[in-house]
C-alpha cells in the first residue's frame, strides 16, 4: 500500500458509525488519519473524506450542526483546492440539490440533483444494495489506477446522482439503467459506493486517491 506520508482528515459529524471508513484509510496509510468535527483540523488536512450514511437532508443538517465547519470545508476544498473525496451520501451532497424527504440545498460543487432509483426492471429492489461492477466512462483520472472493467464494488443506497454535465460522471453501474457510480471535476472525487466496504478494489481506489494531489 501507499508509502507517501500525508495527513487525510475524515469528517465525523455524526452521520452513522464511520470506524469502518477510519480502518480502511488507517491500512492504507499506515494508522496516520484524523477522524474530527472541529473545522481548526482541516487546515493541516492533505486530503479531506467526507463519509456519510442515512438521509440527504441529515447530512446536511449533521454538517451544519457544528460551528464552522461547513465553511471550514469551502475554505479548503474550493478556495485552497485539497482533494477531496465524498463517500456515498457524502459524495451526494456534493450535488445543487437532494430530492429525498423533500428539497435540500446541496453544496453545488457537482451541478446536479440527487433523486430517487427508478430501474426499467420492477423486479430489481430498492434500495440497491450488494456488489456490482463498475462501468468507466473516464479511465485516465488519476484515482481510476489499476481499476479494471472487471471491477466490482459495494453499494447501499435508494437515491442517486443526475448530473447536469455528463462529463462529471466517472463511472456508472447498471441497475435498470445506468446509475452513477464515481463523479469528479478538478480536486474533486465522489463514490455512491463504499470503498471500505469493496475490498481489493476500495482499497485500491482509496491509495490512489491518498496519492493524489487533485491535479
Amino acid at each position: 500500500m501507499s508509502k507517501k506520508i500525508n495527513r487525510p482528515v475524515i469528517l465525523d459529524y455524526g452521520s452513522g458509525n464511520i470506524r469502518s471508513v477510519v480502518k480502511a484509510f488507517e491500512n492504507v496509510n499506515g494508522g496516520r488519519v484524523l477522524s474530527t468535527n472541529n473545522p481548526s483540523e482541516l487546515a493541516s488536512a492533505s486530503h479531506i473524506i467526507l463519509p456519510g450514511v442515512g438521509a440527504f437532508a441529515d447530512c446536511k443538517i449533521g454538517l451544519l450542526a457544528f460551528s464552522g465547519l461547513v465553511n471550514g470545508l469551502i475554505e479548503q476544498v474550493i478556495e485552497k483546492r485539497k482533494p477531496f473525496l465524498g463517500i456515498c451520501v457524502g459524495m451526494q451532497v456534493m450535488a445543487t440539490l437532494g430530492r429525498e424527504h423533500g428539497e435540500t440545498h446541496g453544496f453545488d460543487w457537482i451541478q446536479g440533483q440527487i433523486v430517487k432509483i427508478k430501474p426499467d426492471d420492477i423486479d430489481l429492489k430498492i434500495p440497491h444494495m450488494g456488489w456490482n461492477e463498475l462501468v468507466f466512462h473516464e479511465t485516465i483520472h488519476p484515482v481510476l489506477s489499476g481499476l479494471d472493467a472487471a471491477s466490482h464494488a459495494y453499494f447501499a443506497h435508494s437515491y442517486c446522482f443526475e448530473t447536469i454535465d455528463p462529463k462529471h460522471v466517472l463511472a456508472s453501474v447498471e441497475y435498470g439503467g445506468l446509475i452513477t457510480a464515481i463523479v469528479g471535476r478538478d480536486n474533486l472525487i465522489g463514490t455512491q459506493f463504499h470503498p471500505e466496504k469493496s475490498q481489493r478494489v476500495g482499497l485500491q481506489f482509496i491509495e490512489n486517491f491518498l496519492n493524489w494531489d487533485g491535479t
